[in-house]
């Protein structure tokens, strides 16, 4: 029910997993997947879709309770579990966001999705978590084990060619150097700190995607709005740095992104962010204006550290893949005694 057609993150996620999934079965088990029905393409042809209206919110989730009958093994790709589902139950979860940072959403929706994560950490027979960070917050909340699967880049994130860099940096009108951030601008995405960080230093800062060119955006920085997938890579490549100042990442799938683009990545040391980033990303430690200030300096004043970081950034993302997220899904379905 989460996958959207083109989104990323989540969506990102339940597109690939399904993918890989559909690869590593056994050929004899039939998958199928509760879609709606404008997100049909997005799924194998090997899987059936079990088509549900287009809906979102409480209407969304109102439809994920739905049981599916005759399954034996339901697993949710974003937590909430149907009602009465017969079979094994498997709930993947992507952060606990809204128990550990609740102000970061309208007391509505911190309350619905508290109660499905609560409901999910009762109910599922097992869990699944993206990270070790979302593994122990897990954990401490419920005393539940979850087996982590790590996430990997979608597939469009590649480093581009020097002809795509060139095209993008004419039809965005993009600076010669630049700080970007790309997602959607919340308040778990602190951007008025790396606005700040960026006007101490004199560079430019560009966000993409969701209110880049909202009111909640810093004024300082230069919107693209909507930026297509397919220009990421050269978006991502052009600039000098990709930052992302977070309070808090169940994993950090768009810095990896960034990675596997070849970007030089500075992002606040939350999340699963240091399990994956090593060498190849400065991590921020601190969550204040001189740290990220010092952070972005090296990144950008330092030629021979922006270099390094883009060399190893892409050979660190290559390490993560949806093959191996896959594989430890379905030796997690096998470990509760399924045969696929």
């Amino acid at each position: 029910m989460a996958l959207r057609p083109g989104g990323g993150g989540v969506q990102t996620y339940a597109r690939e997993i399904l993918k890989e999934i559909a690869l590593q079965v056994d050929g004899s088990v039939k998958l199928s997947a509760a879609i709606q029905s404008d997100a049909v393409a997005e799924i194998p042809s090997s899987l059936s879709a079990i088509e549900r209206p287009v809906v979102a919110g409480a209407r969304r989730a109102a439809w994920a309770m739905v049981p599916i009958a005759g399954s034996a093994l339901y697993h949710s790709l974003d937590v909430d579990l149907p009602i009465r589902q017969a079979g094994v139950t498997v709930s993947t979860f992507h952060d606990m966001s809204v128990f550990d940072v609740p102000w970061a959403f309208s007391k509505f929706r911190a309350a619905g999705e508290r109660q499905l994560l609560s409901r999910a950490l009762r109910k599922a027979d097992v869990l699944i978590a993206v990270s070790d960070f979302t593994a122990e917050r897990i954990k401490s909340f419920s005393g539940r084990a979850a087996v982590v699967t790590p996430l990997a880049p979608a597939p469009w994130a590649v480093v581009p060619t020097p002809t795509a860099v060139a095209d993008v940096r004419v039809r965005l009108n993009l600076p010669e150097k630049f700080v970007l951030q790309v997602g959607t601008i919340e308040p778990r995405k602190d951007v008025a700190l790396v606005a700040e960080a960026c006007s101490e230093l004199s560079i430019p800062f560009v966000l993409a995607g969701s209110g880049s060119r909202g009111p909640s955006a810093p004024r300082s920085a230069i919107g693209l709005g909507y930026v297509a997938t397919e220009d990421l890579p050269a978006l991502y490549s052009a600039a000098t740095v990709v930052a992302y100042a977070s309070h808090y990442e169940g994993f950090g799938l768009p810095p990896l992104e960034a990675m596997a683009c070849g970007s030089a990545v500075v992002a606040s040391a939350v999340g699963g962010l240091p399990d994956f980033a090593g060498e190849a990303a400065i991590l921020v430690k601190t969550h204040d204006k001189n740290s990220w200030v010092r952070a972005l300096r090296s990144a950008i004043d330092d030629p021979e550290c922006n270099l390094a970081l883009r060399t190893a950034a892409p050979q660190v993302a290559s390490r993560l893949t949806w093959a191996r997220t896959a594989e430890l899904t379905v030796g997690a379905y096998r470990s509760a005694g399924l045969s696929v």
